[in-house]
């Protein structure tokens, strides 16, 4: 698979305008909904149990995060999960800090238990505490695992739970278990802006409103974020910051192109050992 063919992606998002209905942390819930306007998707978000049936009657996907988790929004998630499902809608999942409380692992069970997702995405203090592996440094929202063994990993989680694993960190690593994409876009700097994990899911359920192939969606999803970063961080004047690049990072996925992809596109693809 070439990046030209995922870089097509973009293109059929713009053409499209998928709607991505959003039930997310309200940390970051005003940048997600601008990255997915960027990209060319039309954001919805809404914390009213009672219309999910009818929002995600015309919606394109589903996307849940944890991140600010409360009473109310344990019992929505998963009837939202339950009600894609029966719609045939693809749902993502944002474990965002899971493992650093049992409550959240609790609601991740659940979810699981419940819902089948087209991707689950989080960084590898995330996965690992999905997979069932002790994290040693776990800070609930940012990661400061070492990528060691990721493949292994996401591929045993995304076999293990028949869906794809979006595993992001220095390099990122998507699979479904059959096929694997090693993503070397990126900058450490990205993790000096909140949300640019969230934005990341927001941009693959963007992608997999238009592509079936989830694998691919989310491949392409993740890789806009790093090449954005990148772009984003090449501009950067000096006195400027992270609020800059902020700013910047959405810009750049507003100005993404197909052609600006299949260039700056770094990507591994193989079938899984």
């Amino acid at each position: 698979m070439e990046e030209k063919i995922l870089g097509d992606i973009i293109t059929k998002i713009r053409e499209k305008q998928p709607i991505v209905f959003h039930i997310t942390n309200m940390v970051t819930i005003n940048d997600c909904a601008n990255i997915t306007l960027a990209l060319g998707a039309s954001p919805l978000m809404s914390f009213c149990e009672e219309e999910l049936e009818d929002i995600l009657s015309f919606s394109s996907a589903l996307i849940l995060n944890i991140g600010t988790m409360d009473k109310d929004m344990r019992k929505m998630v998963v009837k939202a999960g339950e009600i894609a499902n029966k719609l045939g809608k693809p749902v993502i999942l944002d474990p965002v800090g899971a493992g650093a409380s049992k409550a959240r692992m609790d609601l991740v069970g659940k979810l699981i238990k419940n819902v089948k997702f087209a991707v689950i995405k989080g960084n590898m203090a995330e996965i690992k505490s999905i997979a069932g592996i002790r994290n040693k440094n776990n800070r609930g929202v940012d990661s400061v695992e070492e990528l060691e063994d990721a493949d292994e990993i996401a591929l045993d989680l995304a076999n293990k739970l028949e869906t794809v694993i979006a595993l992001t960190g220095k390099q990122d690593v998507v699979t479904d278990g059959k096929r694997i994409s090693r993503i070397s876009n990126g900058t450490p700097i990205l993790g000096k802006v909140t949300g640019t994990g969230c934005m990341t899911a927001s941009l693959i359920g963007s992608a997999c409103g238009v592509e079936k192939d989830y694998f691919i969606g989310a491949t392409v999803g993740v890789s806009i974020m790093g090449i954005s970063g990148e772009i984003a961080q090449s501009k950067l004047k000096e006195g400027q910051g992270s609020s800059t690049l902020r700013i910047g990072i959405i810009d750049s996925v507003y100005n993404m192109t197909s052609e600006i992809f299949k260039t700056k596109a770094k990507i591994e693809l193989n079938k899984a050992n």
